[in-house]
């Protein structure tokens, strides 16, 4: 259990990473790159933008799970 949930906390931890950059900020970001910055300059909020809100969302979600899950399991294994 500790070692899926430890693979786990790798993968979104780096998913975390990847999705926080392609978010668009004040200058523009990596998601301009996919063409992210064409259609938000037309209606101000992309769904291509409110997407990745939502999937950046849910994998903190399951980031934090893993988190507090690891914690409670190594707490009671010590």
């Amino acid at each position: 259990m500790i070692l899926g949930l430890s693979i786990v906390l790798i993968v979104t931890s780096a998913l975390l990473v990847l999705l926080i950059l392609l978010h668009r900020g004040k200058g523009g970001g990596l998601s301009s790159m996919f063409g992210g910055s064409v259609s938000s300059s037309l209606s101000g909020s992309s769904v291509v933008e409110k997407n990745l809100d939502r999937l950046t969302l849910f994998c903190g979600a399951v980031w934090t799970v893993c988190i507090v899950g690891l914690g409670l399991l190594l707490k009671a294994g010590a």
